[in-house]
């Protein structure tokens, strides 16, 4: 029996996981990882380095919608430039260069961010390890003393915890790594079409046959929208990641997760304003 509002998790998660993701679209990241000698593949190494040295089945096996043949062109010889260790740290100092230039020195060091990393460690300790691999993972991985950077590692965590439960919620819908990205796309939430060509490595062809398949399904239909089919797959899908995922917002409680969006709501904001996300990432 939830303690929540409805859809208050998902809420919290949303806002707090918009300055986690920022990381990954930051020229601070790319240039951290260029300094390594990685030019290319920063997205495998910076997320996948948590995993430690693995090879490209477990990645793709992790990050659910990238073709195999991507992953496998940079991974594991992406471990033979830079160690694991390697990019965890660059990773760390990125992110301190990145909250710095889009919220400001003020803000990093403010009461609202030391608050805001407090209150969302507390909610990590509701996680569970079992069957997330990713979140698992970066559980592993020290907590930051500076609070901001604990706060992204904290973000990290509820991140990768509702990831794995939602790839656990895809499998069980029998939905594949293409119809889930072009689905979630044509949801208007999802990827641009340029994006998808872009960085998950599949082809037009492949993107298309996707759709396609939804299409015969019933839940696409001929220019490309979501059918009512459709739209009740993809609320049905983030209810079950909602309830996968409820254990860190249960034990953080409805004050806690009350505060957290509030506070998360803020840094989002200025996160976005500041220009961290490509204006054409959006389907």
């Amino acid at each position: 029996m939830t303690t929540l509002p409805e859809r208050a998790g998902r809420r919290c998660h949303n806002v707090v996981n918009t300055v986690h993701s920022a990381l990954y679209f930051s020229p601070d990241l790319r240039d951290e990882l260029g300094r390594l000698g990685l030019q290319e593949g920063a997205y495998f190494a910076g997320r996948g380095a948590a995993l430690g040295r693995v090879g490209a089945g477990t990645i793709t096996a992790t990050f659910y919608n990238f073709k195999h043949e991507l992953v496998a062109g940079f991974i594991p010889r992406l471990w033979d430039v830079a160690s694991p260790q390697d990019v965890l740290q660059a990773r760390l100092r990125a992110c301190d260069s990145m909250m710095r230039r889009l919220l400001g020195d003020d803000v990093v060091a403010s009461p609202e961010m030391a608050e805001a990393a407090e209150l969302a460690l507390r909610a990590t300790e509701g996680c569970s390890r079992s069957a997330r691999p990713l979140y698992s993972a970066h559980a592993d991985l020290p907590v930051p003393d500076a609070p901001h950077l604990a706060y992204w590692h904290a973000a990290t965590l509820l991140r990768e915890h509702r990831g794995d439960g939602h790839l656990m919620a895809l499998a069980a819908a029998g939905v594949g790594p293409v119809e889930a990205i072009v689905g979630h796309a044509a949801s208007g939430q999802g990827m641009s079409e340029k994006w998808l060509l872009a960085t998950r490595g599949w082809s037009e062809e492949e993107l298309a046959a996707g759709r396609e398949r939804l299409r015969e399904s019933g839940l696409l239909d001929a220019e490309g929208k979501l059918t009512e089919a459709g739209v009740k797959q993809r609320e049905d899908l983030e209810d079950e990641t909602d309830r996968l995922d409820a254990g860190p917002y249960e034990h953080l409680g409805a004050a806690g997760v009350e505060r957290l969006t509030e506070l998360g709501t803020v840094f989002a904001t200025a996160v976005v304003k500041a220009g961290a996300f490509p204006p054409d990432l959006r389907g």
